[in-house]
């Protein structure tokens, strides 16, 4: 499933409203099934990638599975996943 605009803004809006655990990311599969979530630090994202969002305490990036391998997007119109990355305060 394809992330429309719309539909990112309203992830994004979630996102922001949860403390960012694996439940919280759970939450979110439930409630958009068709979108694939990923949960981890941003630690474990490539320095040199940016994120589309910058949250309070989290960052958001976008994959897509074209072609059967995951790989990471800039572009919405391409994106069918969303990575949740957590920022510390270190």
């Amino acid at each position: 499933m394809p992330i429309e605009a719309n539909l990112f803004d309203a992830i994004t809006t979630r996102a922001a409203e949860l403390e960012l655990s694996e439940s919280s990311i759970a939450h979110l599969r439930r409630e958009w099934p068709g979108i694939h979530f990923t949960f981890c630090s941003e630690d474990d994202v490539p320095a040199r990638l940016k994120p589309v969002f910058e949250g309070q305490g989290f960052n958001l990036y976008l994959v897509n599975n074209a072609d059967h391998c995951v790989a990471f997007t800039s572009q919405l119109e391409a994106a069918t996943g969303i990575v949740l990355a957590t920022v510390s305060e270190d």
